[in-house]
């Protein structure tokens, strides 16, 4: 095998994990002979070996960051592992070599080849970078070996493998899934919204940033919305409409997982937030029809030119407000310590949970919430049910609310 230089470790012999853009194979390694591959005659792309063939493959998800992401890496992990462990190439492996890769996703070693010593994460050129972060829980271990399923299945039809190693694999009862536990409760939401009402407004950049705070919680837990779906929607998908009695309701457009579209119902409350947090840009109250400005406005910068959040900063962002929630309890003394230590760990997604997890305290029926959060495709008709749409929408106001106390 022929890897780009990488730093040596000491006390290992084998080559050091290298990012898949960079890796290098020589031809025993690559795949081009591999004894699961299918007859030439039978291939139905233009791969002559596995790096080519698993390109082949991502590519069909190159719409979608995130999904791109995590299937790169779990492939990633797969080939260092079969060229640096097994020394045979990804087209070579068997049911029992996977077997073995699936035990050793729970426990990778030797750790100093595998697993990125301390918690800083590290850019993939660096000579430090590791494929993993330690080992997989039980859970993490299930959803790669499906992703790695669905690879060799698709190689398969796609005619470059002769069967698919993975389809052997035992069939196990689909587990209950869980109750939701990475969410906030009313008292915790409580304190996270008292510390954003707090936050100092002398200057006007504490101004600014106060208000994105506020604005960021606000929509991502009365929309429900995912974290790349905030950072991907502009102020324009904001629309509003007359239902079948001459009401205004305002709704969201928002195009989430599988680049499917969902109309997220924007409450009266909702909409009196938007306009509040586009005052304090000096903007008009609401959007205009197809306005390109991002959801979450720059704190510093010129207006009309703001390049959408990422999701570090929006993460950033987060942490800091529940950070600060998190000081707020511990100063109650050390008895909360444990809630304190849960408003630490909460993210993003924490938000979409809460919100989902409120809803149903609060009785809206689980089909709204399940419309609301995208969690199933709409169906072909959906677009015509505009009377169940409303009933949705009013159920979701009425029922769903963030309700800020102002400040005198």
């Amino acid at each position: 095998m022929e890897l780009l230089p990488i730093k040596p470790l000491d006390g290992l012999a084998a080559p050091l994990p290298t990012p898949l853009e960079r890796l290098r194979l020589t031809p025993a390694l690559s795949g081009a002979a591999g004894s699961n591959r299918a007859p030439a005659s039978a291939t139905r792309i233009a791969a002559a070996d596995d790096l080519a063939a698993v390109t082949a493959w991502l590519a069909r998800y190159a719409d979608s960051t995130a999904t791109l992401t995590t299937y790169r890496r779990e492939v990633e992990r797969l080939i260092l592992w079969t060229v640096l462990q097994v020394g045979k190439p990804l087209s070579s492996l068997t049911h029992e070599d996977l077997l073995a890769y699936e035990r050793f996703l729970a426990d990778p070693q030797p750790a100093a080849r595998w697993v990125l010593a301390g918690s800083k994460k590290l850019a993939r050129g660096h000579p430090d970078w590791r494929p993993f972060a330690g080992p997989l829980s039980p859970s993490s271990v299930r959803h790669a070996m499906v992703i790695l399923n669905a690879l060799f299945a698709w190689l398969t039809e796609a005619g470059y493998l002769a069967g698919n190693p993975l389809a052997l694999a035992r069939r196990r009862r689909a587990p209950t899934r869980a109750r939701i536990t990475r969410y906030l409760s009313h008292d915790l939401w409580e304190t996270v919204k008292d510390t954003v009402a707090a936050m100092p407004t002398e200057t006007a950049r504490e101004r600014r940033h106060a208000a994105r705070c506020r604005w960021v919680l606000t929509v991502l837990y009365l929309g429900g919305l995912r974290a790349s779906e905030l950072t991907a929607t502009p102020m324009g998908a904001f629309f509003c409409r007359r239902d079948g009695q001459g009401i205004e309701r305002w709704w969201l457009e928002v195009t989430g997982k599988g680049n499917k579209t969902r109309l997220v119902p924007a409450t009266d409350e909702l909409i009196a937030e938007l306009a509040r947090y586009r005052r304090a840009h000096d903007l008009p109250p609401t959007p205009q029809f197809g306005e390109t400005r991002p959801l979450v406005l720059p704190v510093i910068g010129r207006e009309g030119g703001e390049k959408p959040l990422s999701r570090g900063a929006l993460h950033l962002i987060l942490k800091e407000v529940f950070g600060m929630a998190a000081e707020r309890l511990r100063a109650r003394g050390p008895e909360w310590g444990a809630q304190a230590a849960v408003l630490a760990s909460a993210s993003a997604h924490w938000l979409r949970h809460t919100a989902g997890s409120h809803m149903t305290d609060q009785q809206v029926d689980l089909r709204y919430v399940r419309d609301n959060f995208g969690h199933s495709s709409l169906s072909t008709t959906s677009g015509y049910l505009h009377s169940e749409e409303d009933a949705r929408h009013e159920a979701t106001q009425e029922r769903h609310r963030i309700g800020w106390i102002r400040k005198a």
